[in-house]
């Protein structure tokens, strides 16, 4: 019996490196992240990409959800093609900003680059869309821009960014339409930022622009330039003078969403805990006096209702395509 007693502690003593390096392997395989984070802004600062990444990153650090160091790269270009293709090439520390245009841009055929190509973390928020003139412009509402476009479709120099066939491109062809507009000969100009197009318009080198409601309200409010109609369906706190499309006669509503997405071929592990974060994020106090500031609507969806949620939106923007002159 003894001998069986010692043969068996000797063994269990034998064990228990195997044990410990196995356990030790598993909680290794669980420490992620271990490096720095780099959040990307597909688009040049000041615009909303750049804005939503920067605020992000500050709760996250404010709200001590990541211990790691984080830090915001813009990578402008391509209507956000420059910035994706980067992450394409990175691994689970770093996540990118999208929108609408990640999946127009492949849908006019513009990039190769579509959803499916990487991994959905999170939508976060939706806010309106605006359009604003110079203060010296002669239209004093949407519908007076819209009757000179349906006269005369090209003699308006119209500003979007960082693309045509985002959500503030569509919104406005999808109004122009609905008023009898022929969309086919609008002149669009497209810029980099949101903060491009500010500036263009404070310099009266534009004629019309359309971008979110964040991007315009404060010269509004101070009288630089006037928003003329915005997309939602009341009227918005700081714009009560704004009237929506629908009480301009045009039957519409039509949000702007932003998400949040991984590289390629992300592990459970990393999903999960990028899952996890970002849900944290979205129910701190910090998050709700943000989206508060910024005008936008939280629209919070995990990694799985995410993929859903871009598959819808896939359809739909293919159907607004259709007759635009962007898809043949």
């Amino acid at each position: 019996m003894k001998k069986v007693i010692r043969s068996f502690l000797i063994g269990f003593i034998l064990l228990l490196p195997a044990c410990s390096a196995g356990s030790k392997a598993d909680i290794g395989d669980q420490d992620f992240p271990t490096v720095a984070i780099e959040i990307i802004a597909p688009a040049s600062a000041g615009g909303g990409w750049d804005t939503a990444a920067h605020a992000v990153r500050q709760i996250l650090i404010e709200e001590k959800l990541v211990e790691q160091d984080i830090h915001v790269v813009n990578k402008p270009g391509g209507s956000g093609e420059v910035g994706w293709q980067h992450l394409s090439n990175q691994d689970g520390h770093h996540i990118a900003f999208n929108s609408s245009l990640l999946l127009t841009n492949h849908l006019v055929g513009q990039s190769k680059l579509q959803f499916r190509d990487f991994t959905p973390l999170a939508i976060l928020t939706t806010e309106w869309i605006a359009v604003a003139v110079p203060n010296n412009s002669p239209f004093q509402d949407a519908k007076e821009l819209l009757e000179q476009l349906k006269e005369d479709p090209s003699s308006l120099k119209i500003a979007v960014a960082p693309g045509l066939a985002n959500n503030d491109h569509l919104s406005f062809l999808q109004a122009a339409k609905a008023f009898g507009v022929d969309v086919l000969k609008l002149n669009f100009l497209v810029y980099d930022s949101g903060g491009d197009i500010v500036d263009q318009l404070l310099y009266g080198q534009i004629d019309v622009a359309i971008s979110s409601v964040s991007e315009f309200i404060d010269e509004h409010q101070t009288h630089q330039f006037k928003v003329i109609a915005v997309t939602s369906d009341e009227r918005l706190e700081g714009l009560e003078d704004v009237a929506t499309w629908k009480e301009q006669g045009v039957d519409m509503v039509f949000p702007h969403w932003r998400g949040i997405m991984g590289p390629p071929d992300m592990t459970e592990e990393e999903i999960a805990y990028w899952n996890q974060t970002i849900k944290k994020m979205t129910e701190t106090e910090a998050w709700r006096k943000l989206i508060r500031k910024y005008k936008w609507e939280s629209f919070y969806k995990g990694s799985s209702e995410a993929k859903r949620f871009l598959e819808e939106q896939e359809r739909m923007y293919r159907q607004l395509l259709e007759g635009s002159g962007l898809v043949d």
